[in-house]
C-alpha cells in the first residue's frame, strides 16, 4: 500500500499497463484502418472523390496515412503524459 494514495502498487502497475496497452491497441487499429483500409481495401469506393488533383484513395495511401500516423504519435504522447500524471509516475 502506498501511504500517500492508499492504493496497492502492484494493482496500480497492472492498471497502468492495461491502460497503456489499450491506448496502443486503439492507435494501431486507427493506423491500420487508415493506411490499409482507406489506402487499399476501400480505395475503389472513395476513388471518385478528388483531393488535390488525385482521388481520395491515392491521397490516403500517399499522404493521409502519414499525416494520421503523425497525429497518432502526438495523441499517444499526450495520452501517456495524462496517464503518467494519473498514476504519479510523470517525469520532472
Amino acid at each position: 500500500m502506498s501511504p500517500e494514495t492508499g492504493r496497492d502498487s502492484a494493482s496500480d502497475g497492472k492498471a497502468y499497463w492495461a491502460a497503456n496497452v489499450r491506448i496502443i491497441k486503439i492507435s494501431l487499429i486507427i493506423w491500420a484502418l487508415v493506411s490499409f483500409g482507406f489506402g487499399i481495401l476501400l480505395r475503389p469506393l472513395i476513388s471518385g472523390i478528388q483531393v488535390g488533383g488525385s482521388d481520395l484513395g491515392f491521397w490516403f495511401a500517399q499522404q493521409g496515412s502519414i499525416l494520421v500516423f503523425l497525429a497518432i504519435i502526438f495523441f499517444y504522447a499526450w495520452k501517456m503524459n495524462k496517464l503518467d500524471r494519473e498514476f504519479g509516475v510523470e517525469e520532472e
